[in-house]
């Protein structure tokens, strides 16, 4: 073997056996997409949805790839609920490896339409449960000395949208989180990591799709000239997951294609006002 030639990476680097990811919101949409490529690569899962019942055919779906799953009630709006979650997930796994915190909402309104509670519900589904989510697991990353944290984000974090007043300040605060977080929390072998999706099909959104008007708006705004697939986003969270991305944190990865690179202004929203989740 020529010594000078890089065998290529080592699969072992994107391999998850033996580790527990923690997901929230997995009852639906992305939040099941990061797990099932979780569990694909390796990792039994631990779901978290307000209701158990709505994770039950989803369980069934992880167990039958020889995973793990472990269904348990979570608010995120609920500081208890948060507690009791980490204290039964800290309880039933001797250690949580990975967490997703994919948990959010979204309020699609022209700013002076926006209401109080509207802020409120925005803001605290997705920026101030991310911070307690991830504090709370990572008390036992930190005894641990080992931890894999994704924030869920949006391309709207670098980007103002039309619309998305509440979404864009909770997704840019998640951004920002992010990054306090990774160095908080560094030198304790926790790595925090961004993954920041562009505009993706999910149910929240799906009536947007319905308009192919919008849908040609769209895409001839994204340099790939295409909407984003879920499967697009498989190898970013288990990269971002494994020991493949050990030496970086507190960054933001868009998977976009490209619309970041300023192809695409704020008038995106127009006609139909939306967001990628």
């Amino acid at each position: 073997m020529n010594p000078h030639v890089h065998p290529g990476p080592d699969t072992a680097l994107f391999d998850l056996s033996g580790q527990v990811a923690l997901v929230t919101g997995a009852s639906r949409g992305l939040g099941q997409h990061f797990a099932r490529a979780l569990a694909l690569a390796g990792a039994d899962l631990i779901l978290t949805s307000r209701r158990t019942d709505n994770l039950a055919p989803f369980v069934a779906e992880i167990e039958s790839l020889g995973r793990r799953a472990h269904p348990v009630a979570l608010d995120v709006r609920d500081q208890a609920s948060i507690l009791s979650m980490a204290e039964q997930v800290h309880a039933a796994f001797p250690q949580i490896h990975i967490l997703v915190n994919n948990a959010g909402c979204n309020v699609r309104k022209p700013a002076l339409d926006v209401t109080w509670d509207d802020w409120n519900l925005v803001l605290d589904t997705n920026l101030r449960s991310t911070f307690f989510v991830a504090q709370a697991i990572a008390r036992g990353m930190v005894q641990h000395r080992y931890g894999r944290i994704i924030n869920i984000g949006s391309v709207t974090s670098v980007f103002g949208y039309a619309g998305l007043a509440p979404y864009g300040a909770s997704r840019g605060g998640v951004r920002q989180l992010t990054m306090s977080l990774a160095d908080d929390w560094g030198p304790h072998g926790i790595t925090v990591n961004c993954l920041a999706p562009g505009w993706f099909r999910t149910a929240q959104n799906q009536v947007l799709y319905e308009n192919q008007a919008w849908v040609d708006y769209l895409v001839d705004r994204i340099p790939v000239k295409r909407p984003g697939d879920v499967h697009d986003l498989d190898g970013a969270i288990v990269f971002l997951a494994s020991e493949s991305s050990r030496y970086i944190t507190g960054q933001t990865l868009l998977v976009d294609g490209g619309i970041s690179t300023g192809a695409m202004r704020a008038t995106v929203s127009h006609p139909s006002k939306g967001s990628n989740s």
